[in-house]
């Protein structure tokens, strides 16, 4: 049957990137089909080949405003890979900190500014009221400004292990550019355990607010909501979350280990698909099989973020996290934990546990002091894994003789994603549009089911080739149409 009725939410909001949702009506006004769709291409794939393979942590960090660290340092451990040329246990440790207190930050920033207010300030509420400033008004200036001073501790941080606030310089094949002084040693010790307590406080937060609001408790409880999936993520040798190393485990719907292989290995575990409607390509478990957009055990869609992180460790690592992390899977009644909604309190554990990690590793006498890089060997190819704040980002190089990129792969984390947005998008659409109402607030609910996974479309569309859709309408001074210009 024919669709009747098209609805387009363009551009959707509250996301780093551009991107549409297309809703097709039938006869009845109910959702027939939904499409998440990414109509943008930036062809970083392309134009990094032939670089020198040293630029590529500054060169592939510009994909992203707002995790440009988790480029920089996933470019920088492909690289270590690629020269045979680990780290020592000083740089390391440096990595290690920016990166935790780039987890904190990004956290916040989602909690905060991007999907925290639909449910902090209303779902219903004006679009105009659904930001930031909406947020302070619901929750107080003084709290209010506690964010923004976390904030910028975190970029803080960051500015001062890497170089500058955004876009960091100190990650060098085989290590870091510079250390810290006892000095910024202090003042981290100071910004750390402020973010701790903030962090705490927001838990309190969402305990207090979220979780006895009806509208978000009825979105978690919402079975329409539930996607039964794999889930993928990044564990030491104890089974607990890392952000910046560890193995690849996957688990399989009902929790059990499906996998679990070094960071050279993951490429073996994955194919990629592409579909006629977007520019962004859609991973899939290859011993799975692609099933099409289906969930469950014998669909190949898999999951990657926070939800999916809480979901295939075996514990969180730090202590008031894991306790929290108790709680949550208390709530639910045990794991995994299949609930989409869930991953704003999933995201919120790792915003704890990032912050308690990062106070712990500014006290490590092992970052004061020893060498900052490991001699390099012979450009070679390599793998450098890590969790973005938005799942298991993946940089794959390979170098010529010369060290230039020959090769280069980019999976990120809303790619890995993108197959379960769709489905998310879709249940959502299905559960609220009815009788033809789709109005500003039903757009909003739909909406809310991306916002979920906190996707960074920028980085998720640089590989196929090709070139933008464009079209210019001409108007004339009475807003008539004159001429069209199509590419």
């Amino acid at each position: 049957m024919s669709p009747t009725r098209q609805v387009s939410i363009d551009p959707i909001t509250r996301l780093e990137g551009h991107g549409k949702i297309e809703l097709f009506l039938d006869d009845a006004g109910n959702l027939q089909d939904a499409f998440f769709q990414i109509p943008e291409l930036r062809g970083f794939e392309e134009f990094c080949r032939g670089r020198q393979g040293e630029d590529m942590p500054q060169i592939t960090e510009r994909i992203c405003g707002v995790c440009p660290e988790a480029h920089h340092f996933a470019s920088t451990k492909a690289l270590d890979a690629c020269y045979g040329a680990p780290p020592p246990p000083r740089a390391k440790l440096l990595r290690e900190l920016l990166y935790n207190a780039y987890t904190f930050s990004d956290h916040l920033l989602h909690f905060y500014y991007l999907g925290g207010p639909d449910f902090l300030v209303g779902p219903y509420a004006p679009p105009l009221e659904r930001n930031i400033l909406g947020v302070v008004a619901k929750v107080g200036l003084e709290l209010g400004g506690e964010v923004i001073k976390h904030r910028a501790y975190g970029q803080k941080i960051i500015e001062i292990v890497g170089g500058r606030p955004i876009h960091p310089v100190t990650g060098i094949p085989g290590g870091q550019s510079k250390g810290i002084t006892p000095e910024e040693q202090e003042e981290i010790r100071a910004m750390t355990a402020s973010a701790v307590e903030f962090a705490k406080a927001t838990i309190d937060i969402f305990h207090n607010a979220l979780l006895k609001d009806e509208n978000f408790t009825k979105f978690i409880s919402d079975k329409a909501q539930h996607m039964p999936t794999y889930y993928m993520g990044l564990v030491d040798e104890t089974g607990a979350i890392n952000f910046y190393d560890g193995e690849v485990r996957i688990v399989g719907p009902d929790g059990s280990q499906f996998a679990q292989v070094g960071a050279d290995e993951i490429l073996n575990l994955i194919d990629e698909r592409t579909e006629p409607w977007t520019y962004v390509k859609i991973p899939y478990l290859k011993d799975v099989g692609w099933k099409g957009f289906e969930a469950g055990a014998d669909s190949g869609i898999y999951r990657v973020g926070p939800l999916a992180r809480v979901n295939m460790c075996t514990h969180i690592g730090t202590p008031l996290a894991q306790a929290e992390y108790e709680r949550f899977t208390e709530y639910f009644g045990g794991g995994p934990v299949h609930a989409t909604f869930a991953f704003h309190w999933a995201r919120l554990i790792e915003m704890l546990s990032a912050a308690e990690r990062t106070a712990a590793i500014i006290e490590q006498p092992e970052l004061m002091d020893g060498p900052l890089r490991t001699p390099l060997g012979e450009p070679g190819s390599g793998v450098g894994v890590i969790e973005a704040a938005r799942g298991v980002l993946i940089h794959d190089y390979k170098l010529d003789e010369r060290g230039l990129i020959d090769d280069v792969n980019l999976i990120v984390a809303t790619t890995h994603n993108v197959a379960a947005i769709s489905l998310s998008i879709k249940d959502m659409a299905k559960a609220v549009v009815k009788d033809g109402n789709v109005d500003e607030g039903i757009l909003n609910l739909v909406e809310m089911s991306f916002r979920n996974y906190d996707p960074c479309l920028a980085c998720a569309t640089h590989a196929l080739p090709g070139q933008m859709p464009l079209v210019i309408d001409v108007h004339d001074a009475d807003g008539d149409v004159v001429e069209r210009i199509e590419r």
